[in-house]
């Protein structure tokens, strides 16, 4: 269930979704904690019938294009957000972690705050999706995924920032198996030439 307004009404279909940190904690700041969700991705995509079209994995949140081959992303969503904030709570509580008061601090609060049965809450309720429903509004969701890294001005190119797929539509090559979209006007790997050239 949506808390955010916004609700997946066709479990079969992509949709743009945003998975955000409770109380904006920047916990990607750390590689350890960017791969559980890399090494999620990929075992989703394996295991569970993920399609993953697009990604990006920022300080505080994360940005993805999905879609469930099972027609159930809800569950998907369900099944991935509880692992993951599992295996990164655990991490954070049992790793070499400088932060870890402070953080746990904020899980706990952001628990009692949505009287949750829970002790720690890691990601906020909601998903913001938004159903995929054309190619160019996939192609302009993927742009603003890519971009995430260059207008926060962590790089000056999008496929330079590792934990995202833009080098895979620049590339060829990423840290997750994503499935390229294509461009109905042009190839996917000169469209991202094209870009790369000019804005990137």
């Amino acid at each position: 269930m949506e808390t955010d307004g916004y609700r997946i009404r066709d479990q079969s279909k992509p949709h743009f979704l945003t998975f955000t940190v409770v109380h904006w904690t920047d916990v990607f700041t750390r590689k350890t904690y960017k791969d559980v969700i890399i090494e999620s991705l990929q075992y989703c995509i394996e295991h569970k019938g993920m399609i993953l079209y697009g990604y990006v994995i920022m300080s505080n949140h994360m940005h993805l294009i999905a879609q469930s081959n099972y027609g159930d992303l809800s569950g998907l969503i369900r099944d991935f957000k509880k692992f993951t904030a599992s295996k990164i709570l655990s991490n954070i509580k049992f790793g070499p972690e400088s932060r870890r008061e402070w953080m746990l601090q904020n899980f706990e609060q952001a628990a009692s705050e949505v009287k949750s049965n829970e002790y720690y809450r890691f990601w906020r309720y909601g998903n913001h999706p938004e159903e995929i429903y054309s190619h160019k509004f996939l192609w302009s969701k993927l742009d603003y995924v890519h971009l995430n890294p260059v207008r926060g001005g962590i790089v000056s190119k999008a496929s330079h920032y590792l934990y995202s797929s833009a080098s895979n539509y620049v590339d060829n090559k990423g840290l997750v198996d994503v499935t390229l979209a294509s461009n109905p006007v042009v190839n996917v790997h000169s469209f991202y030439e094209f870009w790369k050239s000019l804005a990137w």
